[in-house]
């Protein structure tokens, strides 16, 4: 019987990130206007997740750089194709499309956290924008309906890269969850 030769892929920071994104955007999204400190401090951990992430992914190492993994949308389009056809490459990092997906979910986070972070100062009248906007029920509306047409937006986008990860996984015959937990995937 023979093994496969495994590869470090994953260092712990990203598999951490990854798993404590999963964690606080499901509390946040379960949680919405019924337990308020809860959804407020599960926002503020992927805030700041994601702010950590974006430092990781310029000094971080090699497969958590955006500089490995982020193309332009013309290759990860052609990577799509490819995987439709059932021809895409194996990529030992991320492929050119969930180097897409992951930037697409890092703006979308963000402005997620930001807007939530501003009806918190708006309604509640608490946190690091409290006081940015008058008391008055235009912004209080515009904000809260902007941080929940992200939230549905970012959950879109969750279930795209989930999505993705099980054709991915399909096609190359690799568990792609599995590598996001022990950070190992097979070298060739």
């Amino acid at each position: 019987m023979q093994t496969q030769s495994k590869i470090k892929v994953w260092d712990p920071l990203v598999r951490v990130f990854h798993w404590t994104l999963v964690g606080t955007f499901l509390i946040t999204f379960i949680t919405e206007d019924d337990f308020m400190s809860l959804h407020v401090w599960a926002g503020y951990t992927v805030f700041f997740a994601v702010l950590i992430r974006l430092v990781w992914g310029l000094i971080g190492t090699q497969h958590a750089r955006f500089s490995d993994f982020v193309t332009s949308p013309k290759v990860a389009f052609q990577y799509l194709r490819d995987t439709l056809l059932l021809r895409a490459k194996r990529y030992i990092g991320h492929n050119p499309a969930g180097g897409l997906m992951i930037v697409a979910m890092i703006i979308s986070l963000l402005l997620t956290t930001i807007t939530g972070i501003a009806v918190y100062g708006a309604e509640e009248q608490a946190g690091p924008m409290a006081g940015w906007f008058a008391s008055h029920s235009l912004w209080e509306d515009v904000l809260e309906e902007s941080h929940e047409f992200l939230s549905f937006f970012t959950l879109f986008l969750v279930f795209v890269h989930v999505a993705g990860v099980v054709i991915e996984s399909l096609i190359h015959k690799e568990n792609l969850v599995r590598a996001m937990i022990d950070g190992t995937k097979k070298a060739n």
